[in-house]
């Protein structure tokens, strides 16, 4: 889960939380107060009913009772019930409900003298009146349809607020944490676009105060101690290589020299033989370190050029077969484009014709039969060239360290070669803003492909 997202995720719930513990608090204390108030009501209307039935003259229980039920007809389902000091009822406020009650419960509020409790969905109240010459019990009961009513209303009021209160906190939860994580998503944006071609890129510091612009500042402080390292390293090998190439040089004459002069000794034109092999092996290797070195030096001088992508692989071959006419090599279109310049790439001949090369030469080198195949091919945007051949393949161990300086595959060790060819093959195609892969099956053979922008 991305970072905004789960910002975002959070503020929600605990913006939810909060909501949801207001609503239950608001009612809760709504509750409380609806049930003291109904409360209060039975309360009062049970010490009217009993004030008029003991100090009110000329008011009998038939007339009490019309009275109660013309006047109390707000309050659902009241009844009122009144018990003499023998627990006998005396009153009660209609004929047909009776309120359901115990002796232990008349004696339990003659002792405590007032209680509040539920039965069933109603409200009763117990109270003890002593104004007379008889202690009363009396019992009211009703069902607050009104108190009901708005604590609904009020219920459905605070889970639709609920609900709004979420799905705003969600959008804005969302704006809040992507508009807070912006300066993050574009120094993410520019760290992408940073490559071994241009560490000396540098990210946008902002105002230089935040976390977020001090993340940046010290982030160009380490893009700019690992571009020094490279650039030391690329000089040390650029000036190792060049200084290098001088006397290995003298020492080939040299060695040429040594043979002319001792043709008469086997022996010893066998050791000159040797010593001439190894040094043009130094020299190769020299000279492939010294274009590795320059290549990272002069990436941005390159003198790119519009080519079409067959006469490069027909230049690669006719360099090969000039030096190695035992090689076979056939170029073809894998599909055919459908015009002419989906085949033309910008670059640098040189450079992509050592691609081809090196990628051939590989080909035949490591088939039994020396042979190799191009195929081309092109879409809308990118032109494809794929290198094959039926050899000896490549391990799924080595795969992924293939284009590794100096890496040869476990299999390729008793054939020439550095392992320097396939990273030299990357760095032009990666300068010329293209991607190389290679997919391979052991004893079956290997493909290369690479992939470059036509115009």
């Amino acid at each position: 889960m991305k970072i905004k997202d789960r910002i975002a995720l959070q503020f929600t719930l605990l913006v939810a939380g909060v909501l949801l513990l207001f609503s239950i608090v608001i009612y809760s204390v709504s509750e409380h107060y609806r049930q003291e108030e109904f409360y209060d009501r039975l309360r009062s209307r049970a010490r009217t009913t009993c004030r008029l039935l003991v100090k009110v003259k000329g008011i009998d229980k038939d007339l009490l009772k019309s009275i109660d039920q013309n006047t109390l007809s707000e309050m659902l389902d009241e009844k009122v019930l009144i018990f003499d000091s023998k627990n006998e009822l005396t009153y009660s406020s209609v004929d047909d409900k009776l309120l359901t009650y115990h002796t232990s419960l008349l004696n339990e509020v003659r002792e405590k003298q007032y209680m509040e409790f539920h039965q069933g969905e109603n409200e009763v109240i117990g109270l003890l009146y002593q104004e007379g010459d008889d202690p009363l019990v009396v019992l009211a009961s009703a069902y607050d349809t009104f108190g009901h009513s708005k604590l609904q209303n009020l219920k459905s009021t605070l889970g639709w607020g609920l609900l709004a209160g979420i799905a705003a906190t969600v959008g804005l939860g969302i704006y809040f944490a992507g508009n807070a994580l912006k300066p993050i998503s574009r120094i993410n944006a520019q760290v992408s676009l940073i490559t071994a071609q241009n560490l000396s890129q540098k990210l946008d510091e902002g105002n230089r105060k935040d976390e977020i612009a001090q993340l940046a500042i010290n982030f160009n402080t380490v893009l700019y101690r690992l571009n020094k390292a490279f650039e030391q390293q690329k000089s040390f090998v650029s000036h190792a290589s060049h200084e290098l190439r001088t006397p290995l040089a003298a020492l080939k004459s040299e060695i040429q020299l040594g043979q002319r002069f001792n043709k008469d000794n086997p022996e010893i034109e066998e050791v000159f033989a040797n010593l001439f092999s190894d040094t043009e092996r130094l020299i190769s290797i020299t000279n492939n370190l010294l274009f590795l070195a320059r290549s990272y030096e002069n990436m941005g001088n390159m003198k790119m050029t519009h080519i079409h992508i067959e006469d490069l692989a027909f230049l690669a071959k006719e360099e090969l077969l000039s030096s190695h006419p035992e090689y076979t090599m056939v170029i073809d279109y894998e599909t055919i484009p459908e015009n002419e310049n989906e085949t033309v790439i910008e670059g640098n001949e040189e450079l992509l014709k050592r691609v081809f090369t090196n990628l051939l030469d590989n080909a035949c080198k490591y088939s039994s039969d020396h042979s190799a195949q191009i195929l081309i091919s092109s879409n809308h945007k990118s032109c494809v060239v794929k290198v094959r051949d039926r050899g000896i393949g490549i391990s799924g161990d080595d795969l992924p360290h293939i284009f590794n300086p100096f890496f040869r595959s476990t299999n390729a060790t008793e054939l020439p070669g550095f392992g320097i060819g396939l990273s030299i093959c990357q760095r032009i195609v990666e300068l010329h803003h293209g991607t190389i892969s290679v997919s391979s099956e052991l004893g079956k053979g290997s493909e290369f492909q690479v992939r470059l922008n036509h115009i």
